[in-house]
């Protein structure tokens, strides 16, 4: 079994390579694999190891004078979630594609505790909007009972969202969510700055700190994570479709045919009956050994970054 912590914390590292070396250090010391972002505005990771080597890094953590304080999210499983370390900097811990300096996330919107998000959504006001700030691949297998959720393939897509939809939040309370909560600190703060929702709320914890206290709560299906599960169940509502038959299946997979590398939801009888891959095309291709076989192990290459 191993243990996986999920972190953030948006924070003014002045020399992030120097904080790079450290963390490269202290991870390896211990074990630990997984990806760190750094940057000017912070520090994002998800890293798995054994218990105690996780333990000591959390410690580490605290005892720094930058990350003290920070919401570590705690998850066991099986063995082999991340394959190596890889610690980078860059311009922002989550890309939103804007400048850092300009929407920040002290400018967003107020934290609600899980309690108080529940409490809210069950005597909903008139003018209560929830809003998935995720893709559209991780709100298909879950998300809230009646939330809006954007067609959008990457986070950076969300401000162009707003932007051609601001109507929709016009005098409305908006209670944005996603998996962690670090990308609805500014992603809350770009709606703020539109100036035409009512309130705009955010999640303290998001997605993981809400179903830990309610698993059967307002949020149903599956909770789509970025390491090598993929997806945990919530509870036993099945959202999502599958991608060939269109049956009732909330199950992702990533197209054998590596050309293609689709990632898509797929029911078991499809996935034995396509051998794995997306479509009768990429079967055949696959089948006639015109294209790459991806590796098993690249099952969740859509994971490409640390979000939560």
């Amino acid at each position: 079994m191993e243990t996986l912590v999920l972190f953030y914390k948006y924070v003014d590292i002045q020399y992030p390579h120097q904080i790079l070396k450290w963390q490269k250090a202290t991870a390896t010391d211990l074990g630990l694999k997984g990806r760190i972002i750094l940057a000017h505005e912070g520090i994002n990771g998800i890293l798995s190891g054994s218990k105690e080597s996780i333990d000591q890094y959390i410690q580490c953590m605290n005892e720094h004078e930058l990350f003290g304080g920070i919401d570590f999210k705690i998850s066991t499983g099986s063995s082999g979630y991340h394959p190596r370390l890889r610690i980078v900097v860059k311009d922002e811990i989550v890309f939103l594609g804007i400048d850092p300096k300009k929407i920040t996330a002290d400018m967003g919107g107020k934290h609600l505790t899980p309690e108080q998000t529940h409490d809210l959504i069950e005597n909903k006001p008139e003018n209560l909007v929830l809003l998935d700030a995720r893709n559209n691949y991780e709100s298909k297998i879950g998300t809230f009972t009646g939330a809006i959720t954007p067609d959008i393939k990457n986070f950076r897509d969300l401000p162009e969202y707003l932007d051609k939809n601001i109507d929709q939040f016009k005098d409305k309370k908006v209670v944005m969510f996603c998996t962690g909560g670090i990308r609805c600190e500014r992603a809350s703060a770009y709606l703020k700055e539109k100036g035409v929702a009512q309130d705009v709320y955010q999640i303290e914890g998001g997605i993981e700190r809400y179903i830990e206290k309610y698993p059967d709560g307002y949020f149903r299906g599956k909770n789509y994570v970025f390491d090598g599960r993929i997806s945990v169940k919530v509870n036993d509502d099945i959202l999502g479709t599958c991608y060939i038959c269109n049956t009732s299946c909330d199950d992702y997979n990533n197209c054998m045919n590596a050309s293609c590398n689709r990632h898509f939801i797929g029911c078991a009888p499809c996935i034995e009956a396509y051998k794995g891959t997306c479509s009768q095309k990429c079967m055949e291709l696959v089948e006639q050994k015109l294209v790459p076989i991806r590796p098993a192990f690249k099952k969740a290459d859509v994971n490409s970054c640390s979000v939560i």
